[in-house]
């Protein structure tokens, strides 16, 4: 099962809805997929969708999942980097009005980095798939990611 969740963001996430539905209907994606869309508005078809998940659910459906497709957020990388489970970052963008400035996009390119598996298209989303991988627990302290801002910005 896979399973997708953009957070609880005032701003939808449509681009990744669609990139979703597009894998689903392509044939790149043909297992269960669970998605937690928060303000989206275009919403997959053919999947189990929740505006919001509680805790409890959120987290059991993390441990069911094969792997997890997050948005960019802080929140959401602490949780899956806390968790022994494959994940695909993808970073929202103000450029399709997905947040309020590119922060997402500056903290996946840090991320990047570190050889964390961020999807800037759904292409890469099919690789990522086909190919998941642990992100070790160690790589995704505050310190690195901080010092890969620090070397980004300086």
């Amino acid at each position: 099962m896979i399973f997708v969740t953009v957070g609880t963001e005032q701003f939808p996430f449509n681009r990744l809805m669609t990139w979703i539905q597009v894998l689903i209907k392509r044939g790149f994606i043909a297992e269960e997929v669970v998605v937690q869309y928060g303000s989206s508005t275009n919403i997959p078809t053919g999947v189990n969708s929740y505006s919001v998940l509680p805790p409890e659910q959120f987290h059991s459906v993390i441990k069911q999942a094969r792997i997890v497709i997050g948005h960019c957020g802080e929140g959401t990388i602490l949780l899956l980097a806390a968790t022994a489970k494959p994940y695909i970052l993808v970073p929202r963008s103000q450029k399709y009005k997905e947040h309020i400035d590119n922060h997402q996009v500056e903290l996946a390119e840090a991320l990047a980095q570190l050889d964390v598996p961020i999807a800037w298209s759904p292409g890469d989303l099919v690789r990522f798939l086909a190919l998941p991988r642990l992100v070790p627990t160690t790589l995704i302290s505050a310190t690195s990611v901080c010092q890969q801002l620090h070397n980004r910005f300086k």
